[in-house]
């Protein structure tokens, strides 16, 4: 039997290790915020002065007074837009079925190994796997479908890695009481797993979509335009049914790429420049991820355990 002094002291070194853990994540936690707070900082002070409304409604220029982004921005929200059309619904099924519905045998097994592996493998080879398939084989050609598809193939390993572990979270009493009340399991699935998961799943779209919207890797190499004086076609048509499918086949530009043209140039007023799309794509990128942590927290907040 210890003694009361050894139970003491082992819950003070216990008290200690928990406070010093809590200091150190704290610590790691300032040192994100701190670079990001200096990146942004960094953009804001050379990028602010050329923010104005011709800013975001001229099309690139050869002259730096008159570049805008106009092109960029609206290719990449049409970019998203495709991607996040494909790869959210694919990463969801694939993860509820390989969870919920496939049984855990060899090629299961090899599944899984290979999505983790896919999740690692470098931009440039989805960028390439994109070109082969969707340029060469189905004639897509270098628009915005090829390198909305290109980045959702990306992004799909993550998407579905996050949706199992959200899934895998739920504990199996939930499905069980489903199960005795008469439930199905599709009724199962659709009623109780997929809302009680979703806070876990939009996390890994978040993510998926953070690295999506600043990758340059794949989307050059299915042919994005480094300069391009005009918009794809409308989404939105005059004649019924009022919408417009050739946008998705049209040439297009993204922020990334923009602002690696205009830092490619030795000319400082490009790079300030290129400091303002930086800014907006931050922000860009804050607001898409403000967004899904809205809906995140509204879900959660409907949950009773």
């Amino acid at each position: 039997m210890e003694n009361i002094e050894d139970i003491k002291r082992k819950i003070a070194k216990r008290k200690f290790y928990n406070k010093l853990f809590a200091i150190i994540g704290l610590m790691s936690t300032m040192v994100g915020l701190a670079l990001l707070v200096t990146l942004f900082a960094d953009l804001a002070i050379d990028g602010t002065p050329r923010l104005s409304f011709k800013f975001f409604t001229s099309f690139p220029s050869r002259f730096p007074d008159e570049a805008g982004i106009l092109s960029a921005w609206v290719g990449t929200c049409l970019v998203m837009f495709v991607t996040a059309s494909a790869a959210i619904p694919l990463g969801i099924g694939a993860g509820i079925y390989l969870e919920e519905y496939a049984r855990k045998n060899w090629l299961t097994h090899i599944i899984e190994i290979n999505i983790n592996n896919l999740a690692g493998v470098p931009s440039i080879i989805y960028g390439l796997l994109a070109l082969s398939l969707f340029v060469y084989f189905f004639k897509f050609g270098e628009s915005v479908l090829t390198a909305g598809l290109a980045l959702a193939l990306l992004i799909l390993p993550m998407i579905i890695m996050a949706t199992r572990e959200a899934i895998r979270a739920i504990p199996n009493s939930i499905r069980e009481a489903s199960y005795a009340l008469g439930a199905t399991k599709w009724q199962t699935v659709i009623n109780h797993i997929i809302p009680y998961s979703t806070g876990g799943i939009l996390t890994g779209i978040i993510i998926g979509l953070s690295r999506a919207i600043g990758e340059t890797a794949p989307i050059i190499t299915v042919g994005a335009l480094t300069f391009i004086a005009f918009l794809p076609p409308s989404p939105v048509g005059g004649d019924f049914p009022f919408i417009n499918f050739k946008w998705l086949l049209a040439p297009f530009t993204v922020m990334p790429i923009q602002m690696f043209n205009w830092v490619s140039r030795p000319q400082q007023a490009f790079h300030l420049n290129a400091a303002a799309a930086g800014m907006i794509l931050l922000v860009m990128t804050m607001v898409m991820n403000a967004i899904a942590i809205y809906i995140r927290y509204k879900f959660r907040k409907k949950i009773k355990w």
